[in-house]
């Protein structure tokens, strides 16, 4: 379930910083939102597909350590983000 190329370039353009901007926290943090969100949709119809499910733990956890990491680095552009992702409230 990897996500297409025309889907993964629209998030990277809603989301990056500069023209060159590929990598960024906030792009990482989007891509596996949309990631997460589809990984989400296949669990509640698979419900014993234990491997996917550690998979999307895995993405959780990470998409976690990089928030934490914006938060520590720049605040502004973290509840930016959130917004923008519409993670918390």
């Amino acid at each position: 379930m990897p996500l297409t190329v025309e889907k993964k370039s629209e998030i990277m353009g809603d989301h990056r910083r500069h023209d060159g901007d590929t990598g960024s926290a906030e792009i990482q943090i989007a891509l596996l939102t949309e990631r997460i969100v589809t990984l989400t949709e296949h669990l509640k119809t698979h419900k014993k597909d234990h491997s996917s499910r550690r998979g999307l733990l895995k993405m959780v956890g990470r998409r976690s350590a990089l928030l934490k990491y914006l938060t520590r680095t720049n605040r502004g552009r973290y509840l930016e983000t959130i917004k923008k992702l519409g993670l918390r409230k």
